[in-house]
């Protein structure tokens, strides 16, 4: 669906944020919902990467990519290393969470994991000031197979914390036939207070930086970077 080429921008962005963020020339990032390795098979280069997802299928794909990094199956509400790690990494797999409930829990795990004066940065596809309806469609051709894709963005209810993304995939195969599926992802929808006020609750001491993605060409995003205090306890 996606190559690791379409993230090298926004790795290099990711990067240079967190750097600027951590009291110290950060070595060590642990990548919570790391997905495919995508942001991995750059950001490698200069960290020593542990990654963890929730999904074996995904971890098994970054291990193709990404085979001198760690690899851990886990949640990112819950997991819990017993290490802590100079920066923590939240890419877009934050929006699985729905509730602020589970945000807030993921950031706790970022902040039990984040050494004194290092940062974390999370980077959610939206938030409710920047939230857009929008459609986008991308694909890629691989070894005898090929993938194109339709998503689809918008809000059923613009009054909950929630949003959906609707997918149509057409899958080519090596015989040259095509299926045709669907997915549907619901989405956390936060306003910006919520974001800063809970990593506050954490721990962290939060700020936003802009950000404009090649993909969505008109939107101003924006990550949230949270800074671990010099000295402090790990709730």
């Amino acid at each position: 669906m996606s190559a690791p080429a379409d993230y090298q921008d926004a790795a290099q962005f990711y990067q240079k944020v967190l750097v600027e963020s951590c009291s110290q020339p950060p070595a060590t990032m642990l990548e919570l919902g790391s997905g495919g390795g995508n942001n991995a098979s750059h950001l490698k280069h200069n960290f020593q990467l542990t990654l963890v997802d929730v999904a074996p299928g995904m971890l098994k794909v970054s291990k193709q990519l990404n085979p001198e990094c760690a690899h851990i199956c886990g949640d990112m509400r819950s997991v819990r290393l017993a290490r802590e790690f100079d920066c923590v990494f939240v890419h877009d797999a934050v929006g699985y969470m729905t509730t602020q409930s589970d945000l807030r829990r993921a950031m706790q795990t970022a902040f039990v994991h984040c050494r004194p004066g290092g940062a974390v940065l999370m980077a959610p596809d939206h938030t409710r000031e920047n939230f857009r309806p929008s459609t986008r469609h991308g694909g890629h051709d691989g070894h005898g197979r090929a993938l194109r894709y339709l998503e689809w963005t918008w809000d059923p209810d613009p009054d909950d914390e929630t949003y959906v993304v609707d997918c149509a995939y057409l899958l080519r195969d090596e015989d040259n036939s095509v299926r045709v599926l669907k997915d549907r992802h619901e989405e956390g929808l936060f306003p910006r207070a919520r974001w800063l006020g809970l990593m506050t609750d954490v721990g962290f001491a939060p700020s936003t930086v802009g950000f404009e993605h090649s993909e969505m060409s008109g939107v101003q995003l924006e990550v949230f970077v949270g800074k671990k205090p010099e000295t402090g306890s790990n709730a």
